[in-house]
């Protein structure tokens, strides 16, 4: 079985775009983009990350 990571970018209710800075699993990532949508954030993505890998804000 194959771990797969994902990390989440989106922009926060002040325009700021944002990166997580830590990885999840499948269903963890889906859990954070409900509470982000949640706190008003927008175009929030779950992308597929590699070990190691710092996500960069959109923007």
């Amino acid at each position: 079985m194959t771990m797969h990571s994902y990390g989440l970018t989106w922009t926060d209710r002040d325009s700021i775009p944002r990166a997580s800075g830590v990885s999840y699993d499948k269903a963890s990532a889906e859990h954070r983009k409900q509470e982000l949508e949640d706190a008003g954030a927008a175009g929030i993505e779950i992308v597929p990350v590699t070990p190691g890998q710092r996500l960069q804000p959109k923007g």
